[in-house]
């Protein structure tokens, strides 16, 4: 495990998460709605870092982006668990592995490259950029983070494909390092965010709004 960012500690040793907007107060020995972050004796760690449990070349037009370096290919990733529980979800045998307990992702599924290699892989397979996706990458946001650093000092674009529920301070930490979003506006109701996903409408709307604002290509 490795120690989470965005996070502070409480008088009673809880960790009160401010990653996604969920804003978990997980308190020790529990896990966050996530299940991926988790209180280990006042600390919150992501018990997920390095676990890439899906390494693929995409078109671009995969993801789906459109207007954003199209033609080309993209080196998507993943790390296992998402911050939303969709019933529908197309990747739920990766986003939802978390919730089978007592899992063992870096054994059974995945594999630990560093973010240095995912760069190089990258880079020697000729792809242009990097796409943090087919889970949500907020929920492995500290791998994320690393390597998108990396890959921009490379010349590298990088790609959130998101279900848009980080907090403003999530997105101002990756807007350096971060070049473009497809965000998977999925209703315009809040009784759909609710009963399906296990989340809510204005913190997606709110995302959308600040990173536009932020000059960061978006695509909805």
């Amino acid at each position: 495990m490795k120690e989470a960012l965005l996070w502070q500690k409480t008088d009673d040793g809880a960790a009160f998460c401010s990653l996604c907007a969920h804003r978990c107060r997980v308190t020790p020995g529990k896990r966050g709605f996530c299940n991926v972050r988790v209180n280990d004796c006042g600390v919150l760690y992501t018990r997920t870092y390095g676990q890439v449990i899906a390494e693929n070349i995409d078109p671009i037009e995969k993801k789906p982006l459109y207007h954003f370096l199209p033609s080309t290919q993209t080196y998507s990733i993943a790390l296992p668990g998402c911050n939303f529980k969709c019933g529908f979800c197309q990747n739920s045998n990766i986003s939802q592995i978390t919730e089978i307990p007592n899992y063992r992702a870096i054994d059974d599924y995945a594999h630990a490259p560093s973010p240095e290699k995912i760069v190089e892989n990258t880079l020697r397979r000729g792809c242009e950029s990097i796409s943090f996706t087919y889970t949500e990458p907020t929920v492995f946001f500290e791998y994320a983070l690393d390597t998108a650093k990396i890959a921009v000092d490379a010349g590298l674009k990088t790609i959130f494909v998101s279900n848009g529920y980080m907090t403003p301070e999530c997105l101002r930490m990756i807007q350096p390092y971060l070049s473009a979003c497809n965000i998977d506006l999925k209703s315009f109701s809040d009784d759909f965010y609710k009963k399906h996903c296990g989340a809510s409408l204005a913190p997606v709307l709110e995302s959308l709004k600040l990173i536009r604002s932020m000059g960061i290509w978006l695509e909805v």
